[in-house]
C-alpha cells in the first residue's frame, strides 16, 4: 500500500498537468515543512539539530569503520560525557553508542567474511590476560557489593575501551588511514584548547550559562567552574567540556605530545604555522588547567622526544622554562609546584592521604583487590590519585603486574623497531608522537587516575586507541 501510494505520488509530481505537478510539490514542501517543524518545536532547535547531527554521525559510522573511528575519537575530545537525552534502562552516553557501533561494524564485517585476519602483535598476550584477569576480579567483587546498571555499563565499557587496542592494529593499515586519524587529534585538541581557554577568559556570567546548555546532553548544570583548592578566592582552572581540570589536563597530556611530534617533523602534516597555532594553543589551555601532575608528564615525555629525536626541543623548553621562572603571571604556578614538591599545600596533603588509605586497601586484599562494585569494609574505599594503586585497589598486584607487563613489552616491540627506523622517515614522526603520549599519561598518572578509572572511560578509551596507533604503525611499516 505504502510503494503504491508513492507511486501515485511520483506520478503526480512528474504529471503533464502543471496544476497537479505543482501541487504535488507544494503538497510535499507543506508536509515536510509542516514535521521540520513539530520535530523542531517538540525538542527544541538545539536539540532538534543535535539529533540530526547524531543521526548523520550515526549513519556514516554504521557504513565503515574509518568514520567509526573518527568520530569516537572527536567525541571523546569534545564531548567526553555527552549522552542522549532518554533513557533504556540506563541513559546511554555518546561513548556508549560509538563503541558499540564500532564493535558491532567489525564483528559484522568479521561474519561476513570481509576480515579473515587478526592482528594481535607481541602485546596482544598480555593485554588478553590482563582482560581476563580484570573481569575476574569484577565478579569476585560481586561476593560483597551488589551490581547496579551504572557499575555494570562503566565496566562493559572499560572492557571495550582496552580492547580498541586490537581495533586499532587491524583496522588501521596504512599510513593514510593514521594520517586521518592524525589530523582530528590534532584540529579536535585544538578546538578543545580554545574553548577551554575561551570559558577561562569570559566572565562567569556568560561561562555559566554557555556550559549549563550542555545539560540536556547529561552534563552537570551546578558547580561548573572550578579554582585551585576550590576556593572561589583562587584562581580558576580550565576544564572545556571535561568537567573536572585534572581530567582535561590528562586529556591535553597527549594532545600536546602529539602536536609537539608533528610541529617538530621533518615533513609536517599541514603549514608549520598551523601547527605552531595548535600547539601553542593546546599549551596555553594545559598550563591554565593548573593541574601540575600532567605539566609533570608532558615535560617528561617532551624531555624524552628532545633526546630520541628533536634536540632543538631542548632549547624551546629551556627557554619557556627560564620564562616561568621570570614572568610575573606564572609565579604563583611556580609557587604552587614548589609546595606540591614540599607537600605543604592542600592538595598534595589529600594525596598524601589517600595513597596511605589505598596502601591499607591493597595490603589487606593484595591478591584481586576489592574489584569494581564497592568495597568489603567500611573503612576502606577505592579512589586514589594514582594510576597504579588505584588498579592494584581494584584488580590487585596480579592486575597492576599485567598492566605494566602490557606497557613493558609495548615500550621494548616499539624501541627495538625505532632503532632500524631511518631519520626522517615517514612514520617518524606518528611512532614518536604516539608512543610518547603513552609515556607521558604514564608519567601523569603517578599523580592522576584517569587512564583506568571507571568514572572516566573516555580517557581510558583514549589511553588504549593511542597505543593501537602506535603498534599500528610498527605492524603496517613491517608490511611495507
Amino acid at each position: 500500500m505504502t510503494q503504491t501510494a508513492l507511486d501515485k505520488l511520483r506520478s503526480c509530481i512528474l504529471s503533464d498537468d502543471q496544476k497537479i505537478a505543482i501541487g504535488s510539490i507544494l503538497f510535499i514542501c507543506l508536509m515536510a515543512g509542516g514535521l521540520v517543524g513539530l520535530f523542531f518545536g517538540g525538542l527544541g532547535p538545539v536539540l532538534a539539530l543535535a539529533v540530526i547531527g547524531v543521526a548523520g554521525i550515526a549513519y556514516l559510522v554504521t557504513r565503515s569503520i574509518q568514520w567509526s573511528i573518527l568520530a569516537l575519537i572527536a567525541q571523546i575530545i569534545l564531548l567526553p560525557y555527552a549522552a542522549l537525552p532518554f533513557k533504556i534502562i540506563f541513559t546511554p552516553t555518546f561513548l556508549n553508542v560509538l563503541l558499540g557501533m564500532l564493535f558491532g561494524v567489525w564483528v559484522l564485517r568479521i561474519i561476513t567474511g570481509k576480515e579473515t585476519t587478526f592482528i594481535a602483535t607481541p602485546v596482544g598476550i598480555p593485554i588478553f590476560a590482563f582482560l581476563a584477569w580484570t573481569t575476574v576480579t569484577f565478579i569476585a567483587g560481586l561476593a560483597h557489593s551488589p551490581l547496579t546498571h551504572n557499575v555494570l555499563r562503566n565496566f562493559a565499557e572499560v572492557i571495550l575501551a582496552v580492547s580498541l587496542f586490537f581495533v586499532m592494529v587491524n583496522q588501521i593499515k596504512d599510513a593514510t588511514k593514521l594520517e586521518r586519524i592524525s589530523l582530528i587529534f590534532l584540529v579536535a585538541g585544538f578546538i578543545a584548547a580554545l574553548l577551554g581557554i575561551m570559558f577561562y577568559m569570559m566572565p562567569e556570567t556568560l561561562t555559566i550559562p554557555i556550559l549549563s546548555k550542555l545539560g540536556m546532553f547529561g552534563y552537570p548544570t551546578n558547580n561548573i567552574l572550578h579554582y585551585i583548592e576550590d576556593n572561589p578566592e583562587n584562581p580558576m582552572r580550565a576544564i572545556s567540556t571535561s568537567i573536572d581540570p585534572n581530567a582535561f589536563g590528562g586529556l591535553l597530556v597527549i594532545l600536546m605530545i602529539i602536536a609537539v611530534a608533528y610541529l617538530f617533523a621533518s615533513k609536517p602534516i599541514m603549514p608549520r604555522f598551523y601547527l605552531v597555532v595548535i600547539t601553542g594553543t593546546i599549551a596555553l589551555a594545559l598550563y591554565l588547567t593548573f593541574s601540575r601532575g600532567s605539566m609533570v608528564g608532558v615535560v617528561v615525555a617532551l624531555t624524552a622526544m628532545s633526546l630520541l629525536r628533536y634536540r632543538k626541543l631542548l632549547l624551546y623548553m629551556a627557554i619557556i622554562a627560564l620564562l616561568f621562572l621570570i614572568l610575573p603571571q606564572t609565579q604563583m604556578y611556580v609557587t604552587r609546584f614548589i609546595e606540591g614538591l614540599q607537600g605543604n599545600d592542600l592538595a598534595t596533603q589529600m594525596r598524601f592521604g589517600e595513597y596511605k588509605d589505598a596502601m591499607i586497601l591493597i595490603s589487606r586484599y593484595p591478591l584481586m583487590g576489592v574489584g569494581f562494585t564497592g568495597t568489603p569494609d567500611i573503612d576502606i574505599y577505592v579512589g586514589v590519585s594514582n594510576l597504579y594503586l588505584l588498579i592494584a585497589g581494584h584488580t590487585g598486584v596480579v592486575g597492576l603486574g599485567l598492566f605494566l607487563i602490557v606497557n613493558i613489552v609495548f615500550f621494548i616491540t616499539v624501541f627495538q623497531r625505532w632503532q632500524h627506523m631511518p631519520h626522517g622517515h615517514y612514520l617518524e614522526t606518528p611512532l614518536l608522537g604516539y608512543t610518547l603520549a603513552i609515556f607521558g599519561a604514564m608519567v601523569g598518572g603517578i599523580f592522576d587516575h584517569f587512564f583506568f578509572n571507571i568514572q572516566f572511560t573516555h580517557l581510558v578509551s583514549l589511553y588504549w586507541i593511542v597505543m593501537g596507533l602506535s603498534m599500528a604503525t610498527v605492524e603496517f611499516e613491517h608490511t611495507m
